[in-house]
């Protein structure tokens, strides 16, 4: 089995590489892939380690799965070697902050979506019942696809499309449960609140007004942080804006995508 992530991939023309949260796996991004690949990019969407076709890492950490990201960034080659542009969801947001830490030679631009620069507080308490609490259902014998069907509903905003909540069902019902645990314990420990100021790419942050897992008061602070970036924030949608409202989202990532990279004099 390759050590190097499985990924879909469509379109040819700049690179940009799309990290999932949690409850994903490649399909979570499918209406980016087409989108993207329409407008002339290369669109490339992961399974994160132990995800889809990905061999799992072992220890489960921020640090592995950036290296194996990174190794993924380097096997796609990017055409004339210019730097990728790294979106991440939820917790591929955290996945793309600690791969832009370590490898900023490989990132050109980055945009954050649902998600943060540390998990909740670090006083250990909290945390373990956080992982107690979204490990529950497993532990009562319930299968993801059950799990999948209970949170799912609980993230979307009043504005979600159906269809884009039936395949973040479909995606979280596909993860399997042991990655899905190891995850959940990696989650609690991220926290690159500090290094913010040090990402030296532009940076778009995008917020679903009603995300209760990354509320806007909390993306707004990091966009305050980081030096080069823009923040946007999607009315009525929560959690899982990339399929909750799919066109909305496509045009802030194109608009950005498309902005002339100037190089700032610092």
């Amino acid at each position: 089995m390759s050590t190097t992530p499985h990924y879909s991939t469509l379109g040819s023309g700049p690179t940009v590489l799309m990290l999932h949260g949690i409850g994903g796996g490649h399909l979570a991004f499918a209406p980016q892939l087409e989108t993207l690949a329409q407008a002339g990019f290369r669109a490339v969407a992961w399974d994160m380690p132990g995800y889809g076709h990905s061999a799992p890492i072992e220890p489960y950490t921020f640090k592995g799965l950036a290296e194996r990201c990174i190794a993924l960034i380097e096997s796609l080659g990017s055409p004339g070697r210019t730097p990728l542009t790294l979106v991440g969801h939820s917790m591929g947001g955290m996945v793309a902050q600690e791969v832009i830490l370590r490898r900023p030679d490989l990132v050109g631009r980055l945009v954050l979506c649902g998600t943060s620069s540390s998990f909740g507080k670090p006083d250990g308490e909290w945390q373990r019942q956080f992982v107690q609490q979204r490990s529950a259902p497993l532990d009562a014998g319930q299968t993801m696809a059950d799990v999948a069907r209970s949170l799912v509903p609980g993230m979307a905003g009043p504005e979600a499309l159906p269809e884009g909540l039936r395949l973040a069902e479909h995606c979280m019902s596909l993860v399997s449960p042991g990655t899905y645990r190891r995850a959940l314990e990696a989650l609690v420990t991220f926290n690159r609140r500090e290094a913010l100021p040090l990402i030296g790419v532009p940076t778009l942050l995008i917020a679903g007004e009603k995300d209760p897992n990354a509320p806007p008061s909390v993306m707004q602070k990091m966009a305050e942080k980081i030096p080069d970036s823009r923040y946007a924030e999607m009315a009525g949608i929560g959690h899982l804006m990339n399929l909750e409202a799919p066109d909305a989202f496509d045009q802030l990532l194109i608009d950005f995508l498309r902005e002339p990279l100037h190089h700032r004099l610092h």
